[in-house]
């Protein structure tokens, strides 16, 4: 499989909040700015063990097979 970038449009819609996203980046010690400006790889997100950022990965893969 290609690699997947989950991007800001992926947070936002599978419900969740902009500031929430800002909030959980800082916990996990990654930078949010540079999200917004380019995504981050699927495998970064899932290397948190996050439950939240494994439905954010699963809908950006989805969303990527799609086109």
């Amino acid at each position: 499989m290609t690699n997947v970038i989950v991007t800001i449009d992926d947070v936002r819609a599978v419900g969740l909040c902009v500031n929430g996203s800002r909030a959980w980046f800082e916990r996990h010690g990654l930078d949010f700015r540079a999200f917004l400006r380019d995504g981050l790889d699927a495998q970064t997100l899932l290397a948190t063990g996050d439950a939240m950022a494994l439905r954010v990965v699963e809908y950006a893969r989805t969303r990527q097979e799609r086109h």
